[in-house]
């Protein structure tokens, strides 16, 4: 009887939960940050209520050890964001302290490093310090790593390994010790302080633009790098978005603008954000200046729209692997205990109307990196494979 009290209270909570409204202070994560506050009411169907309280009491009986119900109340909230899509999440209160000092277009790894043993030849981790989430959970100086996000690491070399380390701010990645362990989700919480962009000049006079991320200047210092190295004596520039994890939009709109004089660039649809567009402005800053675009399946978000918008408006050919497929803009919705919900509100659509979540962009002319290729070498291939196409 009192178990049926008990729970017919929290049944009681949940019902009159959902006649009061939900407030929560918008900032988005992705877009330029913004203070507005918006009002929404939830309305939650009874019988789905009554089904949560059931489970909810069958684990809190049941489950063979014993768990609060602060805890319970957790684990319901983090499945429900997390469910919706692989970006939304539950912050906790440490997690979003943290990610807002940072924006959209800040990079960051671990705090810890992958050396490559050459006798068992296998890459280990090192530099792992005392007291972290990792060592928490049992990780320790030494072990070896047999995967990240999927992708072996037994035949990588040491900056293919470095890159799969690397991403947004806050960003998270799958961990694997060993082909029978599970995988482990981590942080990338380190913040990594490097150049914008790396300009290399090869042999064929093909200008290379290292572009990591898409951070509030990208676009002045593109056109500055182009007039400093003098477009009329270039065959052809490439940018090489390789690995690029994004950062802000209005960078990446504004760095297409360079180069489109008309023309939507990218456009985003949302429940309840509105639908907008991206226009490319009258006017070209580089008109005759052969363009080519350098991807892999590491390039999301920010560089997926720049890329979609220079290829579909055919002002660049794009060679390399087809993209990651992130297209969604995301919102900090802060929580009165110091928690947060970071949420997909809208997604990304390409100037021919695509989605880009969930698919990516396909290059006009596939060549992936071979394992056992120098990067220099590489990196000439594609310039000749630019140079060719006409």
């Amino acid at each position: 009887m009192a178990q049926t009290w008990k729970y017919g209270v929290v049944l009681s909570a949940l019902l009159a939960s959902t006649s009061h409204s939900l407030w929560a202070a918008e900032r988005s994560a992705v877009l330029d940050f913004d203070d507005e506050m918006e009002q929404s009411t939830a309305e939650v169907p009874i019988e789905s209520i009554e089904q949560f309280v059931q489970i909810y009491g069958i684990v809190k009986d049941n489950y063979v050890q014993e768990k609060s119900d602060d805890f319970l109340f957790l684990q319901a909230i983090k499945g429900l964001v997390s469910g919706l899509d692989r970006y939304s999440r539950y912050l906790s209160a440490e997690e979003y302290k943290q990610l807002i000092q940072y924006t959209e277009a800040d990079l960051a790894t671990v705090d810890f490093k992958l050396i490559f043993d050459s006798h068992t030849h296998q890459w280990q981790i090192s530099n792992l310090k005392e007291n972290t989430d990792l060592t928490k959970q049992g990780i320790k100086n030494g072990f070896s790593v047999f995967k990240i996000d999927n992708q072996e690491l037994k035949n990588l070399n040491a900056e293919q390994v470095e890159d799969l380390l690397h991403g947004s701010i806050g960003s998270s990645f799958q961990l694997q010790l060993n082909p029978k362990s599970p995988a482990i989700t981590l942080l990338r919480n380190k913040k990594l302080e490097i150049a914008d962009i790396e300009p290399v000049m090869l042999h064929n006079q093909v200008l290379v633009l290292k572009v990591k991320v898409f951070q509030q200047d990208t676009a002045n210092e593109v056109k500055r790098l182009l007039e400093e190295y003098d477009t009329t004596r270039l065959k052809a520039v490439l940018i090489d978005l390789r690995n690029n994890p994004g950062g802000l939009l209005s960078a990446a709109v504004e760095t297409a603008d360079l180069f489109l004089n008309q023309g939507t660039i990218v456009s985003t649809k949302s429940r309840s954000e509105g639908n907008q567009q991206f226009q490319a402005l009258p006017g070209n800053e580089f008109p005759n200046v052969k363009m080519g675009i350098l991807i892999n399946n590491r390039s999301a978000s920010a560089a997926e729209v720049f890329t979609a918008a220079m290829k579909e408006h055919q002002r660049a050919w794009v060679i390399g692997e087809k993209s990651y497929g992130k297209g969604v803009v995301q919102k900090l919705f802060p929580l009165p205990n110091g928690a947060a919900l970071q949420m997909t509100v809208s997604h990304y659509f390409t100037p021919k109307g695509s989605m880009i979540d969930g698919s990516g962009i396909a290059p006009n002319q596939e060549y992936v990196w071979p394992l056992e290729m120098k990067e220099d070498t590489y990196l000439n291939n594609v310039s000749e494979l630019l140079l060719k196409h006409r």
